[in-house]
């Protein structure tokens, strides 16, 4: 039994998860060492020896989730303390959180900073993944099958928003958005909820102008068109990015031989870890980045629209829509698509809580494909079988 388990398992995602992981690993070391010194007065390997730590207990938490059945998600005892536990997490710290980046967004526990909003995302995918499995015989009910599962996502939403954390707010709506169109309800019932969620967010917005539509938020808008025109100051970060990815060319400079990672361009170790790719592998560094990444969030769609089980397709959607949402913000804010909104970019970044945000919902997403593999081979065995003895039946009979 055990050995047919494993047998199922999708090895390629596997594979495709360490690779990103490690490479991510070895470019923080060289995004990091510069900065490190300069900036944070530490040995230049800081934020790699910190890095290596999260990734091990990350990979520690991947085989957990990888071998513990998805379908135990969904009962009411695991899903009732996931909601309380992320509901007082994101309470708590308006008591006792830790700002940094005018943001009060993490727990301080000694050396080490923990976000809970990280994990808010993989709680709103299980919760909302669950819910909405077991209202499928009512989902287009809209008083009953559609509104209450989204208390919690206003709930969660809401007090991300007000650390203040605009943009972790707005990417898990997107992803309960994506779970909520694949969940079977119809356009009708759509339509009304994008209605409502304007009606419900106005006094919000209106209350809340002044910090949402800041200054120095605005000039993220601003400065798209051509960071150059003021880059010592709002086009500093993109001016700086765009430096690093026409440096690297299609070959790149050379690993550990980026020239803006040296006080030019901030925060080199995170947010802009692309750049430092492009600038120092170049196409070859970037195109591995895009296609794991791609090959990831593909993957995971595939295993939805294959899993049988509403929980397991809705949960495997969910958690690519993530992977896939974050790297398209990341990627596009780096890129001068979109304004910057500090986005890590999934398994390369620098980051204990989104590292093991990650290693949760890709061990989920193993753990579901590996259901799939497994279910499907024995349904085929047992309709072989049935085939067989009925042959015999018939050879049996005429004889």
């Amino acid at each position: 039994m055990f050995k047919k388990i494993l047998k199922s398992y999708d090895y390629s995602l596997i594979i495709a998860i360490i690779l990103l992981s490690l490479f991510g690993l070895v470019m923080v070391y060289s995004a990091s060492m510069a900065s490190s010194v300069q900036r944070y007065e530490v040995p230049s390997d800081h934020f790699y020896t910190k890095q290596r730590l999260f990734l091990l207990g990350a990979a520690v938490v991947f085989i957990f989730t990888a071998l513990f059945p998805y379908k135990i998600m969904k009962s009411t005892k695991f899903l009732v303390p996931m909601v309380g536990l992320s509901v007082f997490g994101l309470l708590g710290l308006f008591i006792f959180g830790h700002v940094a980046g005018n943001a009060q967004s993490w727990f301080k526990i000694g050396p080490l900073s923990l976000q809970p909003a990280e994990f808010v995302k993989i709680f709103v995918i299980i919760y909302l993944s669950a819910v909405y499995a077991k209202k499928q015989a009512y989902i287009n009910k809209f008083n009953h099958g559609v509104l209450p599962p989204l208390a919690y996502l206003v709930i969660v939403c809401g007090l991300i928003a007000l650390q203040p954390d605009f943009g972790t707010a707005m990417i898990i709506g997107l992803i309960a958005g994506t779970i909520i169109i694949s969940s079977g309800m119809n356009f009708k019932n759509i339509t009304k909820l994008i209605l409502l969620g304007l009606i419900l967010a106005s006094p919000f917005l209106i209350a809340l102008k002044g910090e949402i539509f800041s200054e120095k938020r605005m000039e993220r808008f601003t400065v798209l068109s051509n960071p150059f025109e003021d880059e010592l100051d709002a086009g500093f970060h993109l001016a700086n990015s765009y430096i690093a990815i026409g440096s690297g060319g299609i070959n790149g400079l050379g690993l550990g031989k980026s020239v803006q990672k040296l006080g030019y361009l901030p925060e080199s170790h995170t947010d802009f870890i692309m750049a430092v790719i492009a600038e120092e592998l170049g196409i070859w560094g970037v195109s591995f980045v895009v296609l794991t990444l791609a090959f990831i969030v593909l993957r995971g769609i595939y295993i939805g629209l294959r899993c049988k089980d509403p929980f397991g397709s809705l949960l495997a959607i969910g958690i690519s829509s993530m992977i896939g949402i974050q790297s398209f913000i990341n990627l596009a804010g780096v890129s001068g698509v979109i304004p910057l909104t500090g986005v890590p970019l999934p398994f390369i970044s620098y980051g204990g809580s989104s590292l093991l945000q990650l290693a949760i919902a890709s061990g989920i997403l193993v753990n579901v494909s590996m259901f799939v593999k497994y279910e499907n081979k024995y349904k085929q065995q047992h309709q072989e079988k049935n085939s067989n003895h009925q042959d015999g039946n018939v050879y049996q009979f005429r004889t």
